[in-house]
């Protein structure tokens, strides 16, 4: 039987976030299950057509993909998403995965980070492995993206899990709720004086570059004009260790599965 991994990401441009984050994550589901093929897709248009203009670079969609390992005669496939929560992107995957659904054998797909109840335990305890020791004025802000989508209440869940530890941490996103504005006040209200950030994301791409550190209306410099002392974990999730077996155990739970 030939059984192939797609491992389907939003992408990014930036080639050493796409080798620290991605890349670790696909080298560590490739190392795991040694008897699969393990394929990348990425979901972003913008992106791909981006790396095959600027570095001839070509990455499948999920359904180019999907196709591909279709012709090739594979019999058994999983997909794996690094998304973050369960959004509208998330959906686009299943769609297109559905309509593969008769070209396998066996085809199913992993979820990802954050969809079951214990998936929130599991990610904040990876998260320790990365925060700085932390006094009673100091906190970490993590820089989720956000989106319209209901699963933006996913951030909401990762934050009560976050107080049930009793952590200093406090998550924001970039296009969702809460943003940097509705943050602030619970930093003051909390004496909150120094700030680490972090993105929440798998990669620290565009939105850490420009969003969050860049030189205006960045999370950062809205921060240190506010009069907090600012610091920065410029690192995206993919690049931790903890996190890269949680999406090997969401693999596994997909095997599962079949």
């Amino acid at each position: 039987m030939k059984k192939g991994i797609l491992v389907v990401s939003f992408g990014t441009s930036y080639e050493n976030t796409r080798k620290a984050c991605i890349e670790s994550v696909e080298k560590r589901i490739e190392k795991e299950f040694p008897k699969s093929e393990v394929r990348r897709a990425f979901t972003s248009n913008i992106i791909i057509n981006k790396l095959k203009k600027r570095d001839s670079l070509i990455i499948d969609t999920p359904e180019q993909a999907l196709n591909k390992m279709k012709n090739e005669g594979f019999d058994e496939v999983i997909i794996q998403p690094t998304h973050i929560i369960p959004g509208k992107e998330y959906e686009e995957i299943v769609e297109t995965v559905k309509a593969f659904k008769d070209s396998f054998e066996k085809v199913t797909m992993g979820r990802p980070l954050l969809t079951m109840n214990k998936d929130y335990k599991i990610a904040v305890d990876a998260l320790k492995d990365q925060l700085p020791d932390m006094k009673e004025n100091e906190a970490v802000l993590l820089m989720g993206h956000g989106t319209y989508h209901h699963a933006n209440a996913c951030y909401s869940c990762l934050q009560s899990v976050i107080n049930d530890e009793e952590l200093n941490l406090f998550v924001g996103t970039v296009e969702g709720y809460p943003e940097l504005d509705d943050i602030i006040p619970k930093l003051n209200k909390a004496n909150i004086n120094e700030v680490t950030l972090m993105p929440f994301m798998l990669v620290a791409g565009d939105h850490a570059v420009n969003d969050l550190v860049g030189e205006e209306d960045s999370w950062k410099s809205i921060l240190e004009e506010q009069g907090f002392k600012v610091k920065v974990h410029m690192s995206g999730l993919g690049e931790n260790p903890k996190y890269q077996d949680i999406y090997v155990n969401h693999v596994y739970d997909a095997m599962k599965e079949l």
